[in-house]
């Protein structure tokens, strides 16, 4: 095992070695002085990742081939799975709290860190679920009989068909009887209601699942059951309308239409000191604040340079109307890839493996993919954007214009090289015992690469700065309407008309970005991760490369090999932080916060 464990690490290349002078950590090229993770935490996260895939696969709702298992835990789950899986929670902290911190090496105290970070952080979560169930069961006093007949379908039993016909016809008959209480139901809160809903969705994949394990193999169970099935799918679906019903009843939508779930103050704090980003809400509308305010000079002075004088909305009009013709998209983003990536070897600022490049490729996004993504997206491949012979005329030129050339060169390189497409193909090659996955990571490394090229002079004039800086503006106004929206101070609608008034968004792209937002099962802080975590990883950038400590290819080089995590924990690897077990974020990377 150690030898394999060796094998893999020096394949890892990462090269660190400490200064007697400094209690930075800077990297050399010396494969001979390959930093090797101990064993142990590799070993215990390996594990724990097979136990907890292991316990998804038995004990999550539906079908064993069902994607949806592989999607973690919600509030939606049976009191079953959750127990198990905190018995596997309480397992590895126990085993956890064997190793001796103390001698672990930096880079291992901090798996260490993280890994204990997110079984108590689990823990919570499990716990909060059950008491959100405890204030909702009452509404489905038919879970534990359709859950206890998912229990001998894993083994395989065979069922009374004849009494399960007469089970679920009963308890189509009681799901009718509680959807008539549920209209006069005064007690039940939002977040209640979008409990019951994901309990009920778990409860149709746990009927789905039995169903077709049966169905047209046990001759009985085909006879008597099928009608009875169907029946109570259909109540259960009229059922979830109604909680839906009951929520619009509570917070009705506003003019755009988009019903979402805010966090509240108390749970936007409570996840940013899971992210480790020691900043309040507050803040960090202040941060983008800041922000804003230079995009809006540097705005100003590509509007001049373009013969607008001040008029910065005429000049971004403008460049909207550069966009390609129909069917020409494609062949644009060809263009533009191949400038960033040209840009990017030119400066020799990051190793590019040669079947990253050769492996990305491209996808059309559908029109209804579009709804709530209005521009292109990236990783594996990169998703076009770009208007379809379904759309309407008007949302056909919005599509278009919002997504110009000069504005898809800003995040070419956000998508593919060196932003998303190289993260997970590094990801899948270095350290992959690390699921400390964060978009703080994620969304902010690509981010960063979008400040890193502005610093460079990528923008080739005017129209291109402008490009770059609508995503800045962009990243600072998701900051602000995301933020303002889960503290209960905007209404969706409010965030639509910031996104067009303050930073130039066609008004369905605009809609788009919200309804994506608040509808699309982003958490609460995934929205300002990006130019968050872009920030952070910029400070570090400041703190290692602009001081001489490291080149721009041993920084970049670096982060790619040590996987996805918290930007503080990679800034406590390679600048050797003092660490503990009871780790608290305290790096206020932000100049002037």
């Amino acid at each position: 095992m150690r030898k394999k464990l060796l094998q893999y690490c020096a394949g890892s290349l990462l090269f660190l070695s400490c200064s007697t002078a400094s209690s930075a950590q800077t990297i050399t090229s010396s494969a001979a002085q390959n930093y090797v993770p101990c064993q142990e935490m590799p070993n215990l996260i390996q594990e724990y990742n097979a136990d907890y895939g292991a316990l998804l696969h038995i004990y999550s709702a539906g079908a064993p081939d069902d994607e949806s298992r592989w999607s973690g835990t919600g509030p939606g789950d049976s009191p079953e799975k959750r127990n198990r899986l905190n018995q596997l929670y309480h397992t590895y902290l126990q085993r956890l709290g064997l190793l001796d911190f103390n001698s672990l090496p930096q880079e291992c105290k901090v798996d260490y860190i993280l890994f204990k970070r997110d079984l108590l952080a689990k823990l919570q979560v499990a716990s909060n679920d059950s008491a959100a169930w405890q204030k909702i069961k009452q509404w489905f006093p038919f879970a534990d009989s359709i859950r206890s007949t998912e229990r001998l379908r894993r083994r395989g039993f065979q069922l009374n068909a004849q009494q399960t016909a007469k089970d679920w016809y009963d308890i189509t008959k009681q799901v009718t009887a509680l959807e008539e209480q549920l209209k006069t139901a005064k007690d039940l809160q939002p977040a209640a209601i979008d409990h019951a809903r994901q309990t009920i969705r778990n409860l149709q994949l746990s009927l789905k699942s039995i169903f077709e394990f049966y169905n047209g193999y046990d001759p009985l169970f085909s006879w008597w059951v099928p009608m009875p099935y169907k029946n109570l799918d259909s109540a259960l679906t009229h059922y979830a309308g109604a909680f839906k019903k009951k929520l619009e009843e509570l917070v009705p939508p506003d003019k755009s239409g988009i019903v979402g779930q805010p966090a509240g103050r108390d749970e936007l704090v409570r996840q940013l000191k899971y992210e480790m980003i020691p900043y309040t809400p507050e803040e960090l509308i202040t941060i983008a604040n800041k922000e804003f305010a230079w995009c809006d000079q540097e705005m100003l002075k590509a509007s001049r340079e373009m013969g607008f004088g001040d008029d910065w909305k005429a000049a971004m009009e403008k460049v909207k109307n550069t966009y390609v013709p129909a069917g020409k998209q494609p062949e644009a983003i060809y263009k533009l890839y191949n400038e960033s990536i040209g840009f990017i070897k030119q400066h020799d600022l990051i190793t590019i493996p040669p079947l990253a490049e050769e492996t990305w490729g491209m996808r059309m996004m559908t029109p209804e993919a579009q709804l709530i993504a209005p521009f292109f997206l990236g990783g594996t491949d990169i998703l076009i954007s770009y208007p379809t012979n379904t759309m309407e005329e008007n949302d056909r030129l919005m599509s278009m214009r919002g997504n110009n050339p000069h504005f898809s060169r800003a995040t070419v390189h956000h998508e593919l090289l060196a932003g998303h497409n190289l993260e997970y193909f590094m990801n899948e090659r270095n350290r992959t015992y690390r699921n400390f996955d964060t978009p703080f990571w994620t969304e902010g490394w690509s981010l960063y690469w979008e400040l890193l090229l502005w610093d460079l002079e990528f923008p080739q004039g005017p129209e291109d700065r402008i490009g770059m800086l609508f995503w800045h503006m962009h990243r600072c106004a998701r900051i602000i309407f995301s933020l303002n929206y889960h503290l209960g101070k905007w209404t969706p609608q409010q965030c639509i008309d910031f996104l067009v008034d303050r930073v130039g968004h066609e008004r369905a792209n605009a809609a788009g970005e919200v309804r994506r937002s608040f509808t699309g099962h982003y958490p609460p802080l995934y929205q300002l991760a990006y130019l968050t975590g872009g920030r952070q990883f910029y400070a570090l950038k400041h703190e290692l490369v602009d001081s001489g400590k490291m080149s721009y290819k041993q920084f970049h080089d670096t982060i790619m090999h040590l996987n996805n995590m918290p930007v503080e924990m990679i800034r406590a690897i390679l600048t050797n932080q003092p660490l503990e077990k009871e780790y608290v974020s305290k790096w206020r990377f932000y100049e002037g916060m």
